[in-house]
């Protein structure tokens, strides 16, 4: 199974064959000078998701996923890194490095394991993370929904449901109620602009695969039709998106009407596209991947979210390969350092919005790759920040190695390893590395 971060980039089997020109690409002007200080109040922050590093959400719709007979995923995620246990070292790992913030989402799974009834016991568990943030002078951001949903909820279609926006909208008023006086920042939705769209550009037989995982859980469960959040098939995209984004808006709405003085967005995937030689597909592709969700934004949002990884060039006929002297990541992609601040800048133009990059790193097990990587994409970033674009904090995927969906736990993003038997963390180099910058919220 394919990473979700890489599989807008697997568009490039749309066709081209020539390589990048690393030359032609490049700024003719000389670039000025960066100033090496960010803002005050930047926000320094790592970033988790439930699913992905607590363990044992038995009551999630990837359980069943993970575990029918035949699944596509590597992986079970099992225990994963044992934060519901472990959070409080996680945030120690935050202040440690000397980062003010900590991004990191609720689980609906938990707070609502079964249609209509919420555990208390859950919501406080989210409620000592924010207080244990706060207790340790972190901002505490909080994802409503980093893709996995209840399991009860997938066996109603998921986001196919006609009820879905209610039911998110009811789940985010609940937990809004309970936590949101000290969360300093909220998105609803992780990366739904990927939904319903993925499946257009992924080899015939991933998808059928994911088909059939998903077909098999409805027979086990008896229901006729199973969706989880992590999804590659969906049966009707439109229905499915346009569920997503009335989600979404009725998601914000709940949050704000408990506090209104609570900034809420919604952090999309966004590749920076660039266009090469006459009639490029640049603009088709933007349009496509994130058109719809950024002109909901701007109209619903205080901030937009940016999570990148990758540039993506694109001529008349399709993405072109990386250069041949790129950087790549584990999955054969380019990491290539202005690509954040490429994907951040088209984020500002097309929203006017201020804007967090909720999401950046690179999967590779050569810590190196990172250490380079965190510096020379923070530059660019504060160079187009010098140019007028309002960008508000920075947070790296992720604060450690976890389980990565479909690819288990065979991709590696994070700033510290763990052991999966002990659960002991281990500080990376690139830890160090962006620490440093973020202690003195400076490039140099």
């Amino acid at each position: 199974m394919i990473d979700r971060r890489s599989l807008i980039a697997s568009a490039a089997a749309l066709g081209a064959t020539a390589a990048i020109d690393g030359t032609a690409l490049a700024r003719a002007a000389k670039p000025r000078p960066v100033d090496p200080h960010f803002p005050q109040g930047f926000l320094w922050g790592a970033a988790t998701a439930a699913h992905q590093v607590e363990g044992n959400n038995l009551n999630a719709d990837l359980w069943v996923i993970e575990n029918v007979p035949g699944t596509i995923f590597a992986d079970r995620s099992g225990d994963a890194a044992n934060s519901l246990e472990l959070w409080p070292v996680d945030l120690d790992l935050v202040k440690g490095m000397g980062l003010n913030s900590y991004r990191f989402s609720l689980e609906w799974a938990r707070i609502e394991p079964d249609e209509g009834y919420f555990s208390n016991a859950m919501l406080d568990h989210y409620k000592a993370m924010i207080d244990g943030c706060r207790a340790r002078g972190l901002n505490p951001v909080v994802t409503f929904n980093h893709f996995t949903t209840p399991r009860w909820f997938a066996a109603k279609g998921g986001w196919h449901n006609p009820e879905s926006p209610a039911l998110f909208a009811r789940f985010c008023e609940r937990a809004a109620r309970h936590l949101a006086e000290g969360i300093a920042l909220a998105t609803t939705l992780n990366e739904p602009n990927l939904a319903g769209v993925i499946g257009e550009i992924l080899p015939p037989e991933l998808l059928a695969g994911d088909r059939a995982t998903q077909e098999m859980a409805a027979k086990q469960l008896g229901v006729p039709l199973y969706t989880p959040g992590v999804t590659l098939y969906v049966k009707d995209p439109k229905t499915y998106r346009a569920n997503m984004m009335e989600a979404h808006r009725r998601g914000t709405a709940a949050i704000k009407a408990v506090r209104s003085d609570l900034d809420v967005g919604v952090s999309l995937a966004i590749l920076d596209d660039q266009a090469i030689g006459k009639h490029s597909m640049r603009d088709t592709i933007r349009e496509r991947y994130y058109g719809e969700w950024l002109r909901l934004a701007a109209r619903t949002c205080d901030f937009i979210g940016v999570q990148n990884y990758e540039r993506k060039v694109w001529n008349d006929k399709g993405a072109l390969p990386p250069p041949a002297d790129a950087r790549l990541n584990a999955g054969g992609a380019e990491v290539w350092a202005g690509s954040l601040a490429g994907a951040v800048s088209y984020a500002w133009e097309a929203t006017k919005l201020p804007v967090y990059v909720t999401e950046h790193g690179v999967n590779s097990d050569d810590d190196g790759l990172r250490q380079w990587l965190i510096p020379a994409a923070l530059t660019e970033l504060k160079r187009v920040m010098d140019s007028g674009v309002p960008v508000r904090g920075y947070f790296h995927w992720s604060l450690i190695d976890n389980f990565e969906w479909g690819f288990g736990y065979h991709h590696r993003f994070g700033l510290h390893s763990f052991d999966r038997e002990t659960f002991e963390r281990t500080a990376k180099p690139s830890a160090a590395v962006l620490g440093a910058i973020a202690q003195s919220n400076s490039l140099s």
